[in-house]
């Protein structure tokens, strides 16, 4: 499974930069706010969580 952390660590940036909380992203996409915050930490790292990530990057237009 390749390691998407670049695009984790933008993530984290944006959603800090944009005053987005962890809680609000999980609503948002269905989540779990445990998940969420393992995902975008780097604490868990599967399939789905780097589906989700690619996602937030894809809807967010993040680059």
């Amino acid at each position: 499974m390749p390691s998407i952390a670049t695009g984790r660590q933008k993530v984290l940036e944006y959603i800090e930069e944009n005053n987005i909380s962890m809680a609000d992203l999980a609503v948002a996409y269905g989540v779990k706010r445990q998940d969420m915050h393992s995902y975008l930490t780097g604490k868990l790292e599967n399939v789905k969580g780097n589906q989700l990530i690619l996602r937030i990057i894809a809807d967010y237009r993040i680059r």
